[in-house]
């Protein structure tokens, strides 16, 4: 069955040994066959033969392709390693993931708990469903505050680290209280990929990423995915994608699933290079409200440490005013001016000029790259330089 978890050429047994370079570049392989390729290309396909009764796995392109088994599977080992219960279903976005497990999951007269410092484009998404009768919830990602507007909810929707204030709450102090309440708990964890936080792991009911980000790292596909222990879950979820057509092309499945053999390579680099960046940035006169929760005195590192693998690759900074903002972005000659992060090229953007975030005009969101570190540094620090000259 497309989705479910483990592939042929790692046994479920071996996964849960094994180190995450080796998981990710043998993940979802088929079982070797001679004179085929170890990855198979792209299958693009409406339909399939089916004479008789559909009974197979392959009947129409909207239902399943067997690009995205492979790339389910790959997936799935990264997010509950050695796991044979895991289902994971890939969408045609990071916003088509999210809105399958909430719209599959709610109901009229359902309460739902989500963070008012998430990814600007959920309130989208508060607003549909208010229409169709949920109650929506509002509570910020710091200090596990979402705890404080529980009761009686039948989802609590967490993201941790948040985007893009870096937040991080105790996600598995919120899930024993969300299932003591009788809650379904979802974790966005998409700035932190399943090889910087697995929140299966941590107990969660739903694991949802925007694989345009860090998973993929780079800039070139939209994609998304939700990983589901419940089976009776992820059907619902698989049956909301069926019904409103939020599917990936075989084309974009396939180079997601050539870009997860890096996915180590690039996260360890992208980490150690951000907490450079970050400690270089701590030191310097015009940065106020450095976050990144791998810094020692960050205020989410405690929590962040016990519940992270890795910190991931985004640092969070303010400059004095919006001014201020662009020339230092203007400077920068390493690190395009562009919205998405987890890439293996710089990106930094005045996170204020789309009006959705509660930040300062002069915040900026700065997504570190695979480049190399002392290069990004000297360029970041001659952009503040250059910023303050014209000033």
């Amino acid at each position: 069955m497309s989705g479910t978890h483990g592939g042929e050429g790692l046994r479920p047994e071996e996964t849960g040994r094994i180190g995450d370079g080796t998981r990710a570049v043998r993940a979802g392989l088929p079982e070797p066959v001679k004179y085929e390729p170890t990855l198979p290309g792209p299958v693009f396909a409406a339909h399939f033969h089916l004479p008789g009764e559909p009974t197979g796995p392959y009947t129409y392109g909207r239902d399943e392709n067997p690009t995205w088994t492979l790339l389910e599977r790959a997936i799935g080992e990264l997010e509950a390693p050695g796991e044979t219960g895991v289902e994971t279903l890939v969408f045609a976005s990071g916003m088509a993931a999210v809105s399958a497990v909430l719209l599959s999951q709610l109901r009229a007269g359902d309460a739902v708990v989500v963070p008012d410092d998430a990814y600007q484009a959920l309130p989208l998404l508060h607003e549909q469903l208010r229409a169709y009768g949920v109650e929506v919830r509002t509570a910020p990602t710091r200090g596990d505050a979402q705890l404080s507007v529980l009761d009686g909810a039948k989802l609590l929707w967490l993201e941790t680290p948040s985007n893009p204030g870096l937040d991080v709450c105790d996600v598995r102090r919120l899930v024993r209280a969300a299932h003591e309440a009788g809650a379904l708990v979802a974790v966005d964890n998409t700035l932190a990929t399943p090889l910087g936080q697995r929140p299966l792991e941590l107990g969660a009911d739903f694991s949802v990423a925007s694989d345009t980000k860090g998973m993929t790292g780079h800039g070139d596909i939209l994609l998304g995915h939700v990983s589901c222990r419940d089976p009776l879950r992820a059907a619902e979820v698989r049956r909301w994608r069926k019904i409103v057509g939020a599917i990936p092309g075989p084309m974009e499945a396939w180079l997601a699933h050539r870009s997860l053999a890096t996915l180590q390579l690039r996260l360890d680099r992208q980490c150690a290079t951000a907490l450079t960046v970050a400690e270089a940035l701590l030191a310097h006169r015009d940065v106020t409200g450095l976050r990144y929760p791998g810094l020692p005195g960050d205020p989410s590192h405690e929590v962040a440490a016990r519940q992270m693998r890795r910190f991931g690759s985004v640092v969070s900074f303010v400059l004095p005013d919006r001014a201020w903002a662009d020339r230092f972005l203007d400077a920068l000659r390493l690190v395009d001016d562009a919205t998405s992060f987890g890439g293996v090229r710089s990106t930094g953007e005045r996170r204020g000029r789309w009006g959705g975030d509660a930040v300062p005009e002069g915040f900026i969101r700065f997504s570190v790259g695979a480049e190399d570190p002392e290069d990004l540094i000297d360029d970041v620090l001659q952009a503040l330089d250059a910023a303050a000259k014209g000033a």
